[in-house]
């Protein structure tokens, strides 16, 4: 199982790489859904990390992509923006498939807790 990180910012991308490595995860790092898209598809085990607000196509829009994967991995949307506005750009998403919000700034303990979720 490989946990994947779409997330433009550096510093953001690179600690919860770190993070993540640290508790025994495979960490695939992407910049943007175009790099993301250029690797080829998660398998269905795989969690997928991804910002909401990425350049060029929309964290939302790569969400749509990934559910409509035959199998699609395990989301975790990741956002500083307000409840209203990841309201708007998640819509038409409810009860498809897997995915859990986890907001900006992140932590440690709201990682380990939407992994410890999306394990069971």
């Amino acid at each position: 199982m490989a946990v994947h990180v779409v997330e433009d910012d550096p510093g953001v991308s690179d600690s919860l790489a770190i993070l993540l490595e640290h508790l025994g995860f495979e960490v695939v790092c992407h910049a943007d859904a175009e790099d993301f898209f250029r690797a080829g598809p998660p398998a269905a085990k795989d969690i997928v990390f991804v910002d909401l607000i990425l350049p060029g196509i929309s964290g939302a829009e790569l969400i749509r992509w990934l559910n409509g994967l035959k199998d699609p991995p395990r989301i975790v949307a990741m956002s500083g923006q307000s409840q209203n506005t990841i309201d708007l750009q998640l819509r038409g998403l409810e009860g498809v498939g897997e995915m859990s919000i986890i907001r900006k700034p992140l932590s440690h303990g709201a990682i380990t807790q939407q992994l410890a979720t999306l394990r069971s």
